[in-house]
């Protein structure tokens, strides 16, 4: 389909925001054409906004409002954005624009597009400094039903932190590992307009978008609608790293899961919003690996998580099994519990030895950024696969498989030596934990 062909419009815009008794309906439209309505449900909150809280829940519904529109504006990618009504705060707008350029990065990278300098937000006045809300001292800790938020659950309650689990969506994977974990849990359901699954059908502008960014400002929500003083992701330090650079700007495929978007959505809310509420990731100082190997010893999820996406698409087919084995993340997940689990613990978890399947070999050439980028995928460093691949290579219980003597004879002689895998295991970087956890993973 040429560009002509594809259906088009001149302006978006940011009809409304609004909530009443659970639900939140986020309005949006191209040029004067028909609303398109996405609607977001808070099961068991109240009817109306708590008392005291009404300010900065208005802040933070327009925040959901800006940060969730990036899944209809890329469809059609208006020269021209309008804000209906009061335009959004000076920090907001600003905000907001670093969410699409970069959040977009891997979108416009596929469809060869260049978004620099092409997305304008209005901006209103500065908004008045945010105060403390007094919120009760529990955390939402977002579950995605993989490894990494497992972990997360466990550290805290090992601190004796109160929190409960939340997802958006209605995925029953995610849900039977939060019912695992024992924890209070709280579901909260996402309507997508359905206009867009339709211009989708047309020939509109598809592909990635940033879903962290989009849950996190759902939860920020929430934080306020339920009464909870922290938000605490599970992202962890590799999440950073991008890919590659598409028209001088850095694309990452998880740029919403990195700490440039961390550190700046947690300023926001600080200072505009309640000061009270934190927002930060629990693991920002592990690598995939220290995650991997935590993790290992959680016998107890072994046989429900999951980290193929392939189980979490909106629309398409989803694989029969909790591993559909063809992906990057089913690769590289089982490439980073190699090291830490016994052989056996891990075929059983994956039905299947992806380390002993030729067909296998080029997917984790990439993997190991061996003549390919790293995949656009929630995976880790290069740097940590080939850790992986150099201490399976040591193995007589591994060395022997198709993909690990790969490694050792074509790909460990072409390369510089791996760093020690001791050295990705150590806690390093920047963060926003507080002081009280740290110690979890000093």
């Amino acid at each position: 389909m040429t560009i002509s062909e594809r259906p088009s419009a001149q302006r978006f815009r940011f009809t409304r925001a609004v909530y009443e008794a659970g639900v939140v309906e986020l309005g949006y439209a191209f040029d004067e054409g028909p609303e398109l309505i996405e609607r977001i449900s808070f099961p068991g909150a109240p009817e109306s906004v708590p008392e005291g809280r009404g300010v900065a829940f208005a802040r933070a519904l327009a925040l959901l409002h800006g940060i969730a529109g990036v899944s209809y504006y890329k469809a059609l990618l208006p020269p021209e954005i309008i804000v209906d009504g009061e335009p959004f705060d000076a920090a907001l707008a600003a905000l907001l624009e670093q969410v699409y350029l970069h959040g977009l990065g891997e979108f416009a990278h596929e469809n060869h597009l260049d978004l620099r300098g092409r997305i304008h937000f209005p901006a209103g006045p500065a908004a008045h400094a945010a105060s403390e809300l007094g919120l009760p001292r529990r955390a939402l800790v977002p579950i995605g039903g993989g490894k990494d938020s497992l972990v997360s659950v466990e550290l805290l309650r090992q601190a004796g932190e109160p929190f409960a689990v939340t997802w958006v969506g209605r995925s029953e994977l995610i849900r039977a590992c939060a019912v695992a974990t024992g924890q209070p849990m709280l579901a909260i359901g996402r309507e997508l307009a359905p206009e867009l699954f339709e211009l989708n059908r047309q020939g509109a502008w598809n592909g990635h978008i940033p879903v962290t960014a989009i849950n996190s400002a759902i939860l920020v929500c929430a934080a306020l609608l339920y009464g909870y003083d922290a938000i605490v992701f599970s992202n962890e330090a590799s999440a950073s790293v991008g890919n590659l650079e598409h028209g001088g700007i850095e694309v990452n495929h998880q740029w919403s899961k990195g700490l440039v978007f961390e550190n700046a959505l947690a300023e926001y809310i600080d200072a505009h919003i309640a000061a009270d509420l934190r927002y930060y990731s629990l693991l920002r100082p592990l690598s995939e690996l220290a995650v991997a190997q935590r993790f290992a010893g959680l016998t107890r999820y072994h046989a429900l998580f999951s980290s193929c996406n392939r189980n979490f698409r909106l629309l398409g087919e989803r694989p029969s099994a909790r591993w559909c084995g063809q992906c990057p993340k089913c690769r590289f997940v089982f490439l980073a519990l190699a090291p830490f689990l016994a052989k056996p613990a891990l075929l059983a978890i994956f039905g299947r030895n992806l380390l002993d399947e030729p067909e296998q070999i080029e997917g984790f050439e990439a993997l190991a950024e061996f003549g390919a980028a790293k995949p656009f995928e929630c995976v880790g460093e290069g740097r940590e696969s080939r850790a992986a691949f150099a201490r399976l290579a040591e193995r007589a219980d591994w060395r022997e498989d198709v993909v690990v003597r790969h490694y050792a004879e074509a790909i460990a002689p072409a390369i510089a030596p791996p760093p020690d895998i001791a050295t990705l295991l150590a806690p390093h970087g920047s963060h926003r934990i507080p002081e009280r956890l740290w110690a979890l993973l000093a």
